[in-house]
């Protein structure tokens, strides 16, 4: 059986930890700002876990 490619678009999205885990970034944070609370700004830049359903087809995608 061939190897599976990673999908690179991915690897630029997605981080895995050592743990498995897989973390994104938060959306909402582009553009627009100006009508969201400072709070609001402050969360969206932080990383968020990726559900477990969806980071275990991730970590398959990414050859992890």
């Amino acid at each position: 059986m061939p190897k599976v490619k990673t999908r690179k678009s991915l690897t630029k999205r997605f981080r895995i930890t050592r743990n498995g885990k897989v973390l994104r970034r938060q959306a909402f944070a582009r553009h627009l700002n100006v009508g969201k609370s400072s709070k609001r700004l402050r969360r969206l830049r932080r990383t968020t876990k990726v559900k477990k359903v969806m980071a275990k087809k991730i970590r398959k995608v990414l050859g992890k």
